[in-house]
């Protein structure tokens, strides 16, 4: 399973345009966030932006691109001896959405601008969310060859993935009762877990 990154975030001198948006989103929220601002802590010229960002929206979104795969990447186990691909899906996908929710940059979007989130829950798929998919293609071809995972149509299999971690990724918190044990995150996230267990498992 590798790594993924988007094209925004991977030429060279980019990063750093990523991380000075990220800063400024994490400082104000991103309807208070400019490009003039943006470039004033990238240390480059609003046309150079403009150059490869016609708006703050493009810019924000290439750098939800980056942060999402980041993490989805970091979740996913190296392989162990006596783990088989199934579950290292089902615990790379458990530690993602945990992951996912305490990250700072989507807990800001879902405090401050929540609006921002909806057109790929309910409109349209993002690049990072292609991103996902491949990245979830690649490992269910894994699980098919060494017999871990249910084969099926694997691009219709990777949705169908992803639209349950999405579900718990961006919903949980309106589940769970954190103040009781059988119904907290953790127990939610048991479920998830036995969910993907069962719908993977041949």
């Amino acid at each position: 399973m590798t790594p993924i990154r988007h094209n925004g975030a991977d030429s060279s001198g980019n990063d750093h345009v990523l991380d000075a948006v990220r800063d400024c989103v994490l400082a104000v929220g991103v309807r208070r966030t400019t490009l003039a601002d943006v470039a004033r802590r990238a240390g480059v010229s609003r046309m150079t932006l403009y150059r490869r960002w016609p708006d703050l929206r493009t810019l924000v979104g290439d750098l939800m691109t980056r942060e999402w795969i980041d993490v989805a990447t970091r979740a996913i186990p190296e392989p162990t001896p006596g783990t088989d691909t199934r579950g290292r899906i089902v615990a790379g996908l458990v530690a993602g959405v945990e992951a996912f929710r305490a990250h700072p940059l989507f807990r800001k979007i879902v405090d401050v601008d929540p609006e921002l989130l909806l057109p790929y829950v309910l409109d349209r798929r993002g690049a990072s969310q292609e991103a996902l998919l491949a990245l979830l293609a690649d490992a269910l071809r894994e699980g098919h060859a060494d017999g871990s995972v249910r084969t099926a149509h694997i691009e219709r299999q990777a949705r169908a993935l992803l639209l349950i971690v999405q579900s718990f990724a961006l919903s949980l918190r309106t589940m769970t009762d954190e103040d009781d044990p059988d119904l907290d995150s953790a127990a939610l996230l048991g479920e998830l877990r036995t969910l993907l267990e069962r719908t993977l498992t041949p």
